[in-house]
């Protein structure tokens, strides 16, 4: 196993430093990034993806756990510190400069995919929903994230939470998430202003006849106005108050006190089987 150089000495070495513009905050200790690499627990020669890996600190610690890792950095400044660490791991390690957004990766990647990343603050929600808005069943087999310690709450709030809301019915119907790991602010350079925590998500079972869309416009409207009763927030979405009462919620009730078996079942109610097919918008 190759010798990784202190990231304090790459980071030095290549003149780099953290750009706010892209959301950038790097994670040196080599101890910590190498927990983070074992949370998805996957086998040596596992397919792994990273987004935005800047000088490499995480991505040398999944080489080192055995990965066969595509790391995507839209940054070019840390590219040549990336191509040492191609050299260091002949064949493991495929970098990609582009913007992730803009990549096709079931095409580039194949399935049964681990996802793990130090996400880019600015793009690391919108990577997730869209990650989360795969078909059924996905391509990915977990997400490892690193979030703001207040997204990974959003992500893993239960009804009755002042953090549940839209986020964490979209992570919850379609995956099984938990906090895995926290880190402080100081663990970061430069540190950021929140503390943390990494969000560790497997793919849950398929609810039978929901449509996305339905579910997404019924949590747009519901948690847009999360202080009316369902009976007021509901109103404009065609038939949800009548499915409120053949299920048996409580048009009284607020957004936030509705769990997300009870969401589903709402969007399942309204999903016309004419309509396309489960898990497609």
């Amino acid at each position: 196993m190759p010798t990784l150089p202190p990231l304090r000495q790459v980071i030095a070495a290549h003149g780099l430093s953290a750009t706010k513009a892209l959301g950038q905050n790097f994670l040196l200790d080599r101890q910590l990034l190498s927990r983070i690499a074992a949370i998805p627990g996957f086998a040596p020669g596992a397919t792994a993806y990273e987004v935005g890996p800047g000088p490499g600190g995480l991505t040398g610690a999944l080489l080192e756990a055995g990965a066969k890792l595509t790391a995507v950095e839209r940054d070019r400044r840390c590219i040549p510190a990336l191509a040492e660490l191609e050299a260091l791991f002949p064949g493991n390690l495929r970098v990609i400069e582009e913007d992730a957004l803009k990549i096709d990766e079931p095409a580039l990647l194949g399935r049964g995919v681990h996802i793990v990343s130090n996400l880019p603050y600015n793009v690391g929600t919108a990577l997730l929903l869209r990650w989360l808005g795969a078909d059924w069943s996905p391509w990915w087999d977990s997400l490892t994230l690193m979030f703001q310690k207040e997204v990974a709450e959003r992500i893993v709030a239960s009804p009755g939470d002042e953090a549940y809301g839209r986020l964490a019915v979209a992570a919850q119907w379609r995956s099984r998430p938990r906090i895995a790991l926290k880190v402080h602010r100081s663990a970061f350079v430069p540190p950021p202003k929140v503390a943390s925590a990494v969000v560790h998500l497997v793919p849950a079972a398929e609810p039978e006849g929901v449509r996305l869309a339905v579910l997404e416009r019924l949590t747009a409207a519901a948690f847009g106005q999360r202080r009316k009763m369902l009976r007021q927030s509901l109103k404009s979405v065609p038939d949800a108050l009548d499915a409120l009462g053949a299920l048996g919620i409580a048009a009284e009730r607020r957004a936030e006190t509705v769990g997300v078996d009870e969401w589903v079942a709402l969007a399942a109610a309204l999903s016309s089987s004419s309509e396309p097919s489960p898990g497609r918008p």
